[in-house]
């Protein structure tokens, strides 16, 4: 059966949200909507429809119009065994002294790695993202220099792929918090399926409000692998729960957002460590004195 996608950009949440709403009227009807916003600092955002059968695509201009969007492109998407293609170009990934597979790769694992299985379904949080390959290489980078935190915080944990591992290579039960309580229980799952049950404390969180990340700080160890809007934001939190010494390992932010989210947490005393760029994405490692 063939699949079609419409999609278009506009600026502004509340127009976005309008236009998928209206789009969920067509006929035919799509099988799907989604509204994301473009993570650029552009203000765009993307509305996108699938369709199990051609779309009016009459229809689709004068929505656009009505709403202010760009054209909508149409496109039909070719069949695929998208099992078959998740498995092979989710290729393992190794990241310092981490291996981080899909169960189809388990007869890959060296014997030298620390390994992390995140299946090919969590795709973000694999490993395979610059801004995880980056926190994986800071926490290895650390772990050789003799680094070795007493408590771990994973602030928008996800997979909990970052908690998981330094869980594996120090002796710390890290406090994992996600907004989205889908994440959260992604994250046991991930746990349970690494033989990790009980190794990371998982829950359900904004930021450090949670009793559990309370009780937990302060943290000779902080990572957050998010966005730079919530990066900046965080920062006065995210001093408060570190400990003198202590280390912050923050990614999810473009190689032109490092320099803002730098200072906003130089701002709040904590230093520059060391910093990588893997393709588009930056990975800041920062230390309070």
């Amino acid at each position: 059966m063939p699949t079609y996608t419409a999609l278009t950009t506009l600026p502004g949440k509340a127009p976005a949200e309008a236009l998928g709403e209206a789009l969920e009227s067509l006929s035919p009807e799509p099988t799907g909507v989604g509204v994301f916003e473009i993570e650029d600092d552009s203000g765009l955002w993307e509305v996108g429809a699938y369709f199990t059968e051609a779309p009016d695509e009459a229809g689709l201009a004068l929505l656009a119009t009505i709403h202010g969007a760009k054209d909508f492109t149409v496109s039909e998407l070719p069949e695929t065994d998208w099992v078959a293609h998740v498995k092979r170009e989710l290729a393992p990934v190794v990241a310092g002294r981490f291996f981080v597979y899909g169960s189809h790769d388990a007869d890959k694992v060296p014997a030298d790695k620390v390994p992390l299985l995140i299946e090919a379904a969590m795709a973000f949080g694999t490993g395979h993202h610059g801004t995880t390959q980056g926190c994986l290489r800071a926490i290895d980078r650390l772990a050789g220099e003799g680094v070795a935190p007493g408590s771990v915080a994973d602030i928008g944990c996800g997979t909990a792929v970052l908690a998981m591992a330094a869980a594996r290579i120090w002796p710390v039960t890290p406090v994992a918090g996600d907004i989205d309580p889908v994440a959260v229980e992604v994250a046991e799952a991930n746990l349970a399926a690494n033989d990790m049950a009980g190794r990371v404390q998982c829950v359900e969180a904004t930021g450090y409000d949670h009793p559990a990340l309370a009780a937990a700080a302060p943290y000779d160890l902080i990572l957050a692998n998010i966005l730079k809007g919530p990066l900046v934001d965080l920062a006065p939190d995210t001093a408060r729960h570190l400990a003198p010494g202590g280390h912050v390992i923050l990614s999810g932010l473009l190689n032109d957002q490092a320099a803002e989210v730098t200072a906003a947490y130089e701002a709040e005393g904590l230093t520059l460590g060391h910093a990588e760029q893997i393709g588009d994405w930056t990975t800041l490692t920062l230390k309070r004195p």
